[in-house]
């Protein structure tokens, strides 16, 4: 008989496990950061043309954003202002969730990548950034003769 009980649903289980894991700072992605709460967050997509990144970053000054891009990594720095007090003077503070400093994020882009095309553009708090895709790698149709 075993010490190790899992029910019936071992998928359950191991989803369990990797939560619990997820809290003591989790798997390395392809992303260069483990952390919980890395600042900004981001979403990565591709479509035939281009990796398209989204940097979600609320508060920061668009002109102190600095992007770069070296050996197929792209990378997003600045600093996010802090904020005047808005606690009155007598709270004791135990809980902060804004981020507030600078930051870094290193996101690894795909080979297909081309860093001669990139545009970027910070919109209603996100930063948008479009990598094209070398001519190369693109989809095409082969015609069968």
């Amino acid at each position: 008989m075993s010490d190790f009980y899992f029910g019936t649903d071992l998928f359950s289980e191991l989803d369990r496990l990797q939560r619990q894991l997820s809290t003591f700072g989790g798997f390395p992605s392809s992303l260069r950061s483990s952390q919980l709460g890395t600042f900004p967050h981001i979403n990565i997509g591709t479509t035939d043309d281009s990796v398209e990144i989204v940097a979600f970053a609320p508060g920061v000054d668009p002109a102190k954003l600095d992007i770069s891009i070296d050996k197929g990594l792209l990378s997003i720095s600045g600093e996010r202002a802090t904020r005047p007090q808005q606690m009155s003077e007598g709270t004791r503070q135990y809980a902060q969730e804004r981020f507030e400093g600078p930051f870094r994020r290193i996101v690894e882009l795909p080979q297909q990548a081309d860093p001669d095309r990139v545009q970027a553009r910070y919109v209603d708090g996100c930063l948008l950034i479009s990598v094209g895709k070398r001519e190369a790698s693109k989809p095409r149709a082969i015609v069968v003769q």
